[in-house]
Parts: C-alpha cells; structure tokens; sequence
C-alpha cells in the first residue's frame, strides 16, 4: 500500500514537470486583442503568434520555463512560468515608441507588413490622397477637380484608376467592376485617414485570398475598432481649402464595447482660374462588441458624398502659345457628383483551439456621374466633345474564412479555406454626348449590367525550420449580364467564365536578421461586362504570370533593407476606355524590374525611408521601337525623413519622383517625369496640436497627370496629337489645430 502511494505521489508530480499546452491571450491596455504578437518559450524553443482574437498556443511548455511575449510597437514581457499560468492566462502589453533596433525578422510573421506599419506611425496619413501613397512604391495622381479616383502608378503600370491593383477596406472591396469610367475604377474618399489603424500590402499577382484585378498587387485597409479620445480638428489654407473633422467615443466606461464615429467635411477651390467648388461629406460609425470574451462582432456604417468642377486637362500647344496659363481651362464645364454609402458587418470567432472564422458581409449603395471634354471639338466642331458618364450601382457580397493551425511532428502548419461572392447590380450605365451638363446631344451606350463573382481559394503554410513552403490555388467563376436599353428588341446577353490561379512561395531564414524569399503565380483582371458580351471580347479574364526574387535583410541595428527582382507575363492589356467608350487591347507584354525599400532609424526620434523601382515594360506584340506601353514609368521612388516625439514636435518632409515616360507607343511623345517634396510640422501642447503643411514645398511647375491626346480647338482646321496635362499643385500652404479630449 506505501509503495503504491508513493508511485501515486510521483506520478502527480510528473503531471506537474511534464511538458504540455501553455495557453492565453494578449490584450493592449484598453484590453483590445493583440494580432500576430510573437509568444517564445525560451526554455523549449517553442514559439507561435497570437491570432485575430489575441489567443495563442505553445506546446513543450512547463512550470519554470521562461516565456517572452512581444510585438513591434509594445514593451516586451517576460514571464516565468508557474501553475497558476496554465488557467485562463491573459497578458496585457503597453504600447512605446517603435525602435527598428528591435524588429526580429524571424519573428515577424510578415516582415515588409512590420515595416508599412512602422511607417505609418512614424508619419500617419492626414489627407485621403495620400492614403495609397503609404504602400511603397506606390505613386498617385487627381486629375478631376479632386472628385474623381485616383491614377495609379505601381512597378511599372500605369493602373488607371485601378485596373490592376485589388482594393478592400475591412474585407469590402473598392474597386468598381464594368464601372462607367473604366473597368477596376476605386475610389478611396470615403474613407477617413484618421480612422486607418493598418495598411496590408503585397506586390505580384502571389496571394490566394486576392481575386479580380490583383496583379501588380493588392492593398487592404483595416479600420481601428476603437479611439480612446474625442477629437476635434480644423485646417485651412490657401486655395480656399477647409477641412474639419470630429472623432467621438460614444462608449467610454464599456469593458466589452466600443462604439465611436468621425465626421469630415473639405472645401477646396484649387489653384485654377476656374474655381473647382470641390465638397466633400464623410460619415463612418463602428460598434464592436466581444462574445463570450473572445468572439469579435463589428457594425460597421458610412456614407461618402463630393461634387465638384473641374478644368479638365489642357493642351500644351496652348500653353506655349500663351493663349491660356497653366491653370486655365479650354472647356471648365466639366466636373461630377459621386456618393457611396456602406454596411458592413465582421466576426471573428474561436472555434477550437486551433481554428478561427473571419467573415465579413457588405452592402454598398453607390452613384456617380462624370462629364469630361478630351478632345474638345474634334468630333462635333458645332456643339463640342463633352461626354457624361453614369451609373447606379448596389453591391451585395460576401466573404469567410478559416483558419486553421496542425501540428504534424516537427513541421507546423497553417491552412485557410475561404469562400465568398460578390453581386454587382448597376442600373442605366450611361455613356453620353452632351452639352454644357444639360443638353444630351446622343447616347452612346446605355444599359444595365448584372455581374456576379464566386470564389473558393484554399492556402497553406508548412514551416520546416528555417524554410516555410507555401502552395495555394484559388478557383473564381463569373457571370456577365447586360441589357442594352437602345436595342429597339429586349435581348439579355450573357456568359460565364471560370478561372484557376495557382501560387507556389517559399520564403527562408537564414538568421534573425535576414530573410530570402521566391514567389510564384497566376493572377488575373476581369474584363468590363460590355465588351464581354458587346464586343465578344476572347480573353474575357486575361491572366498574369508573376515571378519575385528577393530578401529582406537587417544589416544593422538601426537598418531594414528589402531587394526584390520580379517579371511579370500579362496575356493582354485589355481593358475598357470609358472616356471614349472603347477598347483598346494592347495584347501580350511584359515587366521585369528591381525593387529597393531603405529603412534607417537615426535616432528614436528621426526616421528615414525610401522606396525606388526600375521597370522595363513592352509590348510583345508591336515591332521594336514601337512597342512602348504608353505612361508606364520605368523609374519611381518616393520616400523621406519623419520626427516623431521630438519634444513636443513632429513633422516630416516627404518626396516623390517619377521619371520621363512615354505617353505613345513609339515614345515620339514624351511625358515629363517630377520631384515633388512636402512637409509638415506640428507642435503638441498638451490637449492641443498645432501644425503647417506644405504641399510641393520649392514651387516645381509639374503636370500631375498627362496623355497623348488627338484634339481639335475651335478655331483649328485640323487635329493636333500632343500632350494634354493637368497641372500639379503650385506651393500650397495650409495651418491645422486639433483638440483631443
């Protein structure tokens, strides 16, 4: 009977020495789950990352071992492990200021991911033109009054207003297909920069959970689940520019709930002889509220409204010859209203200790109208060449997803499943000939477009040691849907596609301080409805084939260095023209290029970073010599230097270059590269926070957008093909004051 107590007592005490599920969640201080915070146990070398709810498991664990709780932004714990630790254990993390001597590569689940992230805390976004310009690389143009989206410039493409780039906001995407202005348009002014807390980016058509239009690259925005202040700000400036915003917690002493709303109003003339009246209303509100402790649920509501007039873009002969300046205007009619209101709803749920669901479900009302004057009288000399585009669109989708974490000996696996769909109703697409806004001369399209997108995608991650292997494969099926409304006969035309895009990754750490990694896949844009049905288009989901080469290496403290070479193979270049209501396929081309990201940290309170790429671009189906792609730049770099915590001071002074391009396929039409730089200081007095902004700091004259334009003045007996451009904004000064309370 002893020595059975005995083996009892021991066995007991094995219980207690012996190696098992170490299990918790880390929570910032306002008790908000903490994502990807990287949880060591230094005693087994077991690691892992805490999920979207802040939860995480390390295995091998035991009383007495040492565990270290850390993330880029927040003060690192370290803990010992006693009994009591294996019950219900939460950590709560402080945040301070990013030191770049502390980023771990090894660590990072994705490291160019840290690095954005550090970039926008050191130099938050203030305006919503700039809120693209925060992923590296990246560089943007308006050319509409400030109404219209933006055109866009990434590793070699010219995207339009986003043909080739997937956009999303909190799992709801931005971009329009089959919209009236161009296929892929996406338009970011409803979102308000204050309330952006992360920006996830990656360039190449390599990740499964990003469909249509993702080939030169993807950017998702995720929108803070709460604010801990109520602020209130007001900027003016020249230019008759307004901008006023309010921030307010509506739910300040709830332990599980956090609710708030901001309000942002602009006003904006511009430096132009013919004022633009530019205004623009932004409402957004989100309710969040965890279940059972853990689950997320998050309301989210919004609701964008602009209108503007615009002098449209200007020939250069009329420039020279002197008949009008920079910013004057041959046709200043032109100009639009747009409004966008949201609904979208997110749950993140824990469904075992190894998996968890994030879905999302949206719905999107939207309109826009748009009247524009390329070519002022070249096809109607009487009335002129003003056009009007028009849509009313809903927008009802979709998405989910599981993920999931296995261990199979040694090797540590993550797998995501999703799903989802997304349903485009848009009701009387209109392409016009108008005059003066008011008169329709004749209507060149008009209809409506039912489009709809299904997907599934399954990816998987295998880490074995210092390599993580990561195949996918993602299958998308459409369905195009159109009535022509000028059709004396009703006649639904339609078709149907489906599409397989593998992805095949690997990524090596060769220490904690460098990182290889090569990306491979198939990525794809859609075409516009119209010309799928319309015009029988034979690529109706052109594919991209996409290839990346690279490292992100640490060689100092204080350094982070990113190098990538990459060649991309697109099936064609098709896409509709919406300001002229055709197509112009451009067949097969190709890219390759380089890629250099520089991170430096001088001090905790100085920050440099820089961002350049070299891209050569041609068409594989044109003659040498002729087989430039028009506007596709092959140099860029933007970057600059941010102070954060200086004192009581704050500021920076940023900069962007893009060099000489071609604006037609033999390059005998040339348009102008820039180097623009702006700053900004601001000074914090407890509650209050003062600032100055300054946009192209040294005054450069620059043409923010330009194209090679067949035109005809009035009073000209033939057409001219040359550079039409919008001017870039001259020296433009503005002052803020902000409260927080």
């Amino acid at each position: 009977m002893k020595n059975k107590f005995i083996l009892f007592i021991l066995f007991v005490a094995s219980l207690q020495t012996s190696s098992q599920d170490f299990k918790g969640r880390v929570l910032d201080v306002f008790n908000r789950p903490i994502e990807n915070a990287y949880v060591f146990n230094v005693s087994s070398n077991s690691h892992t990352h805490t999920d979207l709810n802040g939860n995480f498991k390390v295995a091998n664990s035991k009383i007495g071992n040492t565990i270290q709780i850390g993330i880029l932004g927040f003060q690192k714990q370290e803990i010992i492990l006693t009994k009591a630790n294996f019950k219900d254990f939460v950590i709560l993390l402080e945040t301070k200021i990013f030191q770049l001597e502390e980023l771990v590569l090894r660590k990072e689940i994705n490291a160019l991911q840290t690095i954005s992230k550090i970039d926008l805390q050191v130099n938050p976004v203030n305006n919503s033109q700039e809120i693209l310009r925060k992923v590296p690389g990246l560089i943007i143009g308006q050319h509409a009054g400030g109404g219209k989206a933006e055109q866009i410039f990434l590793r070699g493409f010219d995207i339009d207003h986003g043909t080739d780039i997937t956009l999303s906001v909190d799992g709801m995407p931005i971009n329009m297909v089959s919209h009236a202005h161009g296929q892929g348009y996406s338009d970011l002014h409803f979102m308000i920069p204050e309330t952006i807390q992360k920006i996830d980016f990656g360039k190449g058509p390599y990740y499964s959970n990003q469909g249509d239009f993702n080939t030169a690259g993807y950017v998702n925005f995720s929108t803070k689940n709460s604010i801990q202040k109520n602020k209130v700000s007001l900027e003016v400036g020249q230019f008759n520019s307004l901008r006023t915003l309010g921030m307010f917690n509506l739910l300040e002493n709830k332990k599980d709930e956090d609710a708030y709303v901001a309000i942002e109003y602009i006003s904006n003339d511009g430096p132009f002889e013919s004022p633009q009246n530019f205004n623009r209303v932004n409402l957004f509100g989100k309710y969040n509220t965890f279940i059972n402790g853990t689950d997320r649920v998050s309301l989210t509501a919004s609701h964008f409204t602009s209108s503007w007039d615009a002098s449209g873009q200007i020939p250069e002969r009329e420039v020279k010859n002197g008949n009008i300046n920079r910013f004057g205007a041959i046709d200043d009619t032109e100009g639009g209203t747009t409004s966008r209101t949201n609904f979208n709803i997110q749950l993140n749920k824990t469904l075992s200790e190894e998996s968890i669901l994030k879905t999302n479900v949206f719905y999107s009302k939207y309109n826009f109208e748009l009247f524009s004057n390329f070519t002022f009288f070249l096809e109607d000399p009487i009335n002129g060449d003003q056009i009007k585009q028009f849509e009313n669109r809903d927008i009802f989708g979709a998405n989910a997803q599981i993920i999931s974490n296995k261990e199979f000996g040694d090797v540590e696996a993550k797998f995501t499943k999703g799903a989802g769909f997304r349903y485009d109703l848009i009701n009387d697409i209109e392409l016009s000939h108008t005059k003066n806004r008011k008169e329709v001369i004749e209507r060149i399209q008009l209809g409506d477009v039912k489009q709809t997108n299904m997907y599934a995608f399954f990816n998987s991650e295998f880490e074995l040691g210092k390599f993580k292997i990561s195949p996918a494969v993602r299958l998308d099926y459409f369905k195009f849907i159109y009535n022509d409304a000028l059709k004396t006969n009703f006649e639904t035309l339609t078709k149907s596609k489906i599409i397989a895009t593998p992805k095949l990754n690997f990524l090596y750490s060769q220490n904690d301080n460098l990182q290889w990694f090569i990306k491979s896949g198939i990525g794809f844009h859609s075409n516009d409805t119209r010309v799928v049905l319309q015009q029988n288009a034979d690529k109706i989901l052109p594919k991209a084939y996409g290839l990346d080469f690279g490292n992100i290496w640490k060689p100092t403290k204080n350094m982070v260095l990113s190098t990538a070479v990459w060649y991309l193979l697109s099936e064609e270049e098709f896409v509709y023209v919406g300001d002229a209501g055709i197509v112009e396929p451009s067949g097969e081309s190709e890219r390759f290029g380089f890629d250099l990201g520089v991170r430096y940290q001088f001090t905790d309170w100085l920050y440099f970073n820089t961002d350049l790429n070299y891209t050569k671009a041609r068409s594989l189906e044109n003659i040498s010599g002729e087989d430039y792609i028009p506007l596709a730049p092959d140099f860029t770099m933007v970057g600059g230097l941010s102070v954060s915590n200086l004192g009581n001071f704050s500021g920076g002074l940023q900069y962007r270059y893009i060099d000489d391009r071609p604006a037609n396929e033999d390059n005998s039409i040339v348009a102008e590269g820039y180097f623009i730089a702006d700053f900004n200081i601001n000074y914090k007095m407890n509650d209050i926070t003062l600032g100055i902004a300054i946009e192209n700091i040294f005054d450069v004259s620059w043409n923010e957008t330009q194209f090679a334009t067949e035109s005809r003045l009035q009073n000209e007996p033939n057409s001219v093909e040359e550079i039409h451009f919008t001017p870039g904004t001259p020296f433009f000064a503005k002052a803020s004051i902000s409260y927080t309370f």
